[in-house]
C-alpha cells in the first residue's frame, strides 16, 4: 500500500515537473524529428505502425491541442503548451495543410472515364434525342395525371377531362358522376409522365378489382396486365431500373364491366384502382401528386448492363481505375444499345426502307451520333473511320449502322471525359454538362460552343445559372445534399419493436421523404440560403409520422409543414431522419452523431479507431446515462485525440431519443445537454442544447468551407487542390458574398471549373 502510494505520488510529481517546466529551447522541427518523425515519416508520410499521412484541416491551434494531449506517444501529455504551439505550426507549415501539400507535391486534374451514372445518362441523352424532342423537361407547375372518363368500357365516348393529383379511387357502386355514366359500365385512363428522384430499381403496382393495366416508359408492352383478370387478382406490378432526375412516360387503362352476369337488371359491384410504387430502399406507397405531371415525356433508353462500382475511396465518384469487368461492360453495354438502334433504325434516323437515299440519310444520323458521343462535332477522318468504312463495307445499311454505333461507343472519345487536341469551347460545355447534369450537352450547349459563346466566365455562368432549372441539375444537387449528410446508402434505420412499436419500415421511408421536402424548400427557396438547413424550426409529416412526432394531424394526412416548439428543433440538424439514422437500435449514439457534426459538416479529418469498438451495453449499467457510458468508455488518452472532438458535439444532441423524438430524460436522469468546439481559429465554443449548436454550424466559416468544398468534388469529380492552393478560399470568401446562396455556389463550381478546365 506505501508502495503504491509513493509511485503515485512520484508520478504526480513528475507530471507537475513536465507541465511547469520551460519550453524547449529547440525549434519545432527539431523537436519533431526527435519525436515525431520516427512514427509519423521524416516529412508526415507515414511510416508501417501509422501509414495514414498527416494531412488534414485542422488549424495550429487545433493541431496545438492535440499534440499537447496524445503526443508523445510513449508519454502523451508531457509536452507543454509552448513546444506543442511550434510542432503545429512547423507540421502545419512544412506539410499538413493544403499549402504545403500543393507546394510539396502538387495535385493534377486528372484524365477520367465516364463514370457510370455519366454513361447511362449519357446513353439515354443520346438515344433520347432522336426520339421525339428533348426529354430534360422543367417539369411545370402542374400536378398529377390527366384523367380522362369514357362512358363504355372500351374507352369510348369521353364524358370528362380533367386533372387528378392521384389515382386512387374508391368508386363503390357509383359512376365518376352521375350525369352521362352508367354506374354498371365505365372506363377511365390517365396519362403523363412521372419524375424519379434517384437511380435505382422501381416496383410499380396498380391494384384493381376490374379490368387494368399499366405502361411504364414503353408505350407498346404493358409493364403490368390485369385487363383479363385471373379470380380473385387485384394486384399489378412490374420492375425498372430508371435512372434519377428524369420524367418518364405513363399511362393506366382502367375499365369496368359486368361480364358474366346473366341477371336481366344487375345492381353495379364495386370497383376501385390505385397506382402505387415501391422507390429504392422504400416502400409501398401511393405515387404523390409532385411525381406526376399531365405533360408528355418521350420514351427514356436506360441501359440495364451491371457495371462494377466506381472508385469513391476519395469521398466522391472518380472514374480513374480502367479494369477487364469495366471494359467488358462498356462492350455489353455497346452492344446492347446498338441492338436497340438497329431494331429502332427507321423510326430513330427518320428513313425507310425503299427510300434511295437511306444510305446518305443513315449517314447524315451517324454524324450527328458521333457528334453527342464525342461531344463535339467530328473531323473528315474520324467520319471516314466510325460511320463511312462502316457504311460502305457492306449492302446491308443496318448492319452497317449497327457497326457504326458500336464503334462509336467504344471509342476513348466517347469513353474518357478528354482525349487529345486542344481544349476548345466544346470541352467547356462537356464540363458543364458533366458536372451539372452528369450527361452530355444538349444541342444547344454545343450551338453556344460552336458560335463562341462559352469563351468568358460570365458566359459559362449565364448559361449554367439556366442549366440549374433541369430536372437533372435538381437530382444532382440533391444527390450531393445526401452525400453531405452521409445518408446517399441505405442505412439501417430500423428498431427495437419492444421500446419503439410501430416504428416500421413504411416510418422510415416517411421519414427519408420528409427530409427530402426539407431540402428541396430550402435549396428552391428564393434565397436558397444554406444556414436555414440549420435554423428552421419546421419539417414536413404526414399523419403516419405525426403520431410519433407530436403533431395533430389526421392519420391519412399527407406531407405538409409541422412548426415545432421553439429551441427544440434546429433543421436537418435535429431532423428525425438524421437522428434515427445516428442511432443504435434501442439507444442513442452520441459518437456516431459527432462524427456526422466534426466530419460531415465541419470538415474535421478524424482518424478511424484503433480497434474495433463495441459500445457499452446499456443494461450492464442501468443507472448510467448514454452521455456518462460515452465517457466512462472513451476516457483514455487513445481515444480523446479524437472523442475530445466527437463527444462534445454528439453530447448536445441527447435531447433527442433513438427515433429522433424530444425527451429530457435519459434512464430516468436529466439530459446533459450541453458541450463545445474548439474552431480552426482557436476560438472555443460551448453550446447548450442543439440550438446554439445549429446557430454556430450555420454561421461557421468552418462549416461553410467543408460545405464548399465537399460540393466541388460531388460535381466536378476531381480534387479542389488540382485548381491552385487558394481554389477553397476563393470558393468560401463567393460563397459567403451570395448570402450564402447553395443554387449560385453550384453555379460558380461549375462555371470555373470548366473554363479552368484540364492543364
Amino acid at each position: 500500500m506505501l508502495q503504491n502510494l509513493r509511485t503515485r505520488w512520484l508520478g504526480l510529481l513528475t507530471a507537475a515537473l513536465l507541465l511547469t517546466a520551460p519550453a524547449s529551447a529547440d525549434t519545432g522541427e527539431q523537436m519533431y524529428a526527435a519525436q515525431c518523425a520516427r512514427c509519423h515519416g521524416k516529412v508526415g508520410e507515414g511510416t508501417k505502425k501509422y501509414p495514414k499521412p498527416l494531412a488534414g484541416e485542422r488549424s495550429v491551434p487545433q493541431l496545438a491541442e492535440q499534440i499537447q494531449k496524445t503526443m508523445p506517444e510513449n508519454d502523451p501529455g508531457s509536452l507543454s503548451k509552448d513546444d506543442s504551439a511550434k510542432i503545429a505550426a512547423y507540421t502545419y507549415d512544412a506539410f499538413y495543410s493544403t499549402a504545403a501539400r500543393e507546394k510539396n507535391k502538387p495535385v493534377r486534374i486528372e484524365l477520367a472515364r465516364l463514370t457510370v451514372p455519366q454513361y447511362k445518362n449519357a446513353l439515354a441523352d443520346i438515344l433520347g434525342s432522336f426520339r421525339g424532342g428533348n426529354n430534360n423537361t422543367t417539369w411545370d407547375a402542374k400536378r398529377g395525371l390527366k384523367g380522362e372518363y369514357f362512358k363504355n368500357r372500351n374507352h369510348g365516348q369521353r364524358q370528362i377531362d380533367r386533372l387528378d393529383p392521384e389515382v386512387k379511387f374508391d368508386f363503390g357502386t357509383k359512376a365518376p358522376t352521375e350525369k352521362d355514366f352508367d354506374a354498371k359500365e365505365f372506363s377511365a385512363r390517365w396519362t403523363g409522365s412521372i419524375l424519379v428522384p434517384e437511380t435505382g430499381e422501381y416496383t410499380f403496382i396498380v391494384k384493381s378489382d376490374q379490368s387494368v393495366r399499366l405502361w411504364v416508359n414503353d408505350n407498346k408492352k404493358a409493364l403490368a396486365d390485369g385487363y383479363v383478370r385471373s379470380g380473385s387478382d387485384n394486384e399489378y406490378k412490374g420492375t425498372l431500373f430508371l435512372l434519377g432526375g428524369r420524367a418518364y412516360p405513363i399511362r393506366v387503362d382502367f375499365s369496368k364491366a359486368l361480364q358474366g352476369v346473366k341477371d336481366k337488371d344487375p345492381k353495379p359491384i364495386p370497383a376501385f384502382v390505385q397506382l402505387l410504387w415501391q422507390q429504392p430502399n422504400g416502400t409501398e406507397e401511393v405515387i404523390p401528386a409532385r411525381n406526376l405531371s399531365p405533360q408528355f415525356s418521350p420514351e427514356v433508353y436506360v441501359d440495364q448492363t451491371k457495371f462494377p462500382p466506381d472508385d469513391r475511396s476519395y469521398g466522391w465518384e472518380r472514374g480513374t481505375t480502367v479494369s477487364k469487368a469495366w471494359d467488358q461492360a462498356t462492350t455489353d453495354a455497346a452492344f446492347d444499345a446498338a441492338g436497340y438502334v438497329s431494331t429502332f433504325l427507321n423510326e430513330i434516323a427518320k428513313v425507310n426502307d425503299r427510300d434511295d437515299k437511306r444510305a446518305e440519310k443513315l449517314k447524315v444520323f451517324l454524324r450527328q451520333f458521333a457528334k453527342l458521343a464525342f461531344r463535339k462535332p467530328i473531323t473528315d477522318d474520324l467520319e471516314k473511320m466510325y460511320i463511312t468504312r462502316a457504311i460502305e463495307s457492306t449492302p446491308d445499311v443496318q448492319a452497317a449502322a449497327k457497326r457504326s454505333v458500336l464503334m462509336i461507343l467504344k471509342s476513348p472519345r466517347f469513353l474518357y471525359r478528354e482525349v487529345g487536341g486542344t481544349p476548345d469551347q466544346y470541352d467547356v460545355a462537356a464540363r458543364m454538362a458533366f458536372a451539372l447534369w452528369d450527361s452530355i450537352p444538349d444541342q444547344e450547349l454545343l450551338t453556344l460552343a460552336a458560335n463562341n459563346k462559352l469563351k468568358t466566365l460570365d458566359d459559362v455562368r449565364k448559361q449554367t445559372d439556366k442549366m440549374m432549372a433541369d430536372t437533372r441539375a435538381k437530382a444532382r444537387i440533391r444527390g450531393f445534399l445526401h452525400h453531405w449528410l452521409k445518408v446517399d446508402h441505405a442505412r439501417d434505420a430500423q428498431k427495437d419493436p419492444k421500446r419503439f412499436p410501430g416504428f416500421d419500415a413504411a416510418v422510415v421511408a416517411d421519414l427519408r421523404t420528409s427530409l427530402d421536402l426539407l431540402l428541396d424548400d430550402v435549396v428552391g427557396s428564393e434565397k436558397s440560403d444554406f444556414r436555414q438547413f440549420f435554423l428552421g424550426n419546421e419539417t414536413y409529416l404526414n399523419g403516419r409520422l405525426a403520431k410519433f412526432y407530436g403533431a395533430d394531424l389526421p392519420a391519412d394526412a399527407p406531407f405538409q409543414k409541422v412548426a415545432f416548439e421553439k429551441g427544440r428543433r434546429a433543421g436537418v440538424l435535429t431532423h428525425p431522419f438524421m437522428m434515427a439514422t445516428f442511432a443504435y437500435t434501442g439507444e442513442t449514439s452520441p459518437i456516431h452523431r459527432g462524427v456526422f457534426v466534426a466530419r460531415g459538416i465541419l470538415g474535421v479529418g478524424l482518424k478511424p479507431p484503433a480497434e474495433a469498438f463495441t459500445p457499452l451495453a446499456a443494461d450492464l449499467h442501468p443507472t448510467l446515462t448514454t452521455r456518462e457510458r460515452v465517457e466512462l468508455q472513451t476516457k483514455g488518452v487513445n481515444c480523446q485525440s479524437c472523442h475530445a472532438v466527437i463527444n462534445p458535439l454528439g453530447f448536445v444532441l441527447e435531447n433527442f431519443d433513438a427515433i429522433g423524438r424530444f425527451r429530457e430524460l435519459d434512464h430516468n436522469k436529466a439530459v446533459d445537454a450541453t458541450g463545445g468546439y474548439q474552431t480552426r481559429a482557436g476560438e472555443q465554443k460551448a453550446f447548450k442544447g442543439p440550438a446554439e449548436l445549429a446557430k454556430f454550424l450555420a454561421d461557421s466559416p468552418d462549416a461553410q468551407t467543408a460545405f464548399a468544398e465537399q460540393m466541388f468534388h460531388h460535381l466536378v469529380q476531381q480534387s479542389i487542390r488540382a485548381y491552385g492552393a487558394k481554389r477553397g478560399a476563393e470558393l468560401r470568401e463567393s460563397f459567403a458574398k451570395t448570402g450564402c446562396n447553395v443554387r449560385q455556389l453550384a453555379v460558380e463550381i461549375v462555371a470555373t471549373a470548366a473554363v479552368k478546365g484540364r492543364d
